[in-house]
């Protein structure tokens, strides 16, 4: 009896792994079909310039109109991507994912992206993510976090479209940044305390 619940619980557990996948491959082929091309480069390249320029504008701005609590901020935001790009590029080489194009090279079509890195998670939406949740935890205003969050998704949903990501890569990006963001609230007081005190 015991041998035939074991059986019952494996077939299970693979049969959700298998329409995981599915679901996994199936969303990719829709969102990678979309001829939004130009619109999916443009978000994926601000996916690196806005999460390093914008601590780093801030930071700059803030040491020159010497505004300490801005500094402070532009740390937090900092340190918030910096962390999470370690992380994912960590996770990357664990996991070692080959590129959806790599593994489906007739279903689904690079636009473009990199050649031969591993694909889980995706750092470029780790980052917009970290960027997205560290700017409204500091600013909690509608109008910054509204479009910080359109941005991030965007930035997640290019990177499906080049055919470079699949969702769930994107989603654990997505999550990393996040947590990121959250986690470096007290990991910045103990770093301010080093900085400022």
């Amino acid at each position: 009896m015991r041998n035939w619940i074991l059986a019952f619980i494996f077939c299970c557990l693979a049969n959700c792994h298998t329409q995981a996948q599915n679901w996994d491959i199936n969303t990719l082929k829709t969102i990678n079909s979309w001829h939004v091309y130009d619109l999916s480069r443009g978000l994926s390249d601000s996916g690196i310039l806005l999460p390093i320029g914008v601590p780093t504008a801030m930071g700059v701005y803030a040491l020159i109109k010497k505004d300490q609590p801005l500094l402070k901020d532009a740390i937090y935001i900092g340190t918030s991507v910096i962390e999470a790009v370690g992380i994912t590029y960590g996770l990357k080489h664990i996991v070692d994912r080959p590129r959806p194009y790599v593994k489906y090279p007739n279903e689904i079509h690079r636009v473009e992206g990199p050649e031969n890195s591993p694909s889980f998670p995706s750092g470029h939406t780790a980052a917009a993510f970290s960027l997205a949740t560290s700017l409204s935890i500091t600013y909690p205003k509608w109008y910054v976090i509204a479009p910080s969050a359109v941005w991030a998704c965007g930035v997640g949903f290019a990177r499906m479209n080049q055919g470079v990501h699949y969702p769930s890569d994107v989603l654990a990006g997505a999550a990393i940044g996040v947590g990121c963001a959250f986690a470096n609230i007290y990991i910045n007081k103990w770093l301010n305390k080093i900085l400022f005190e």
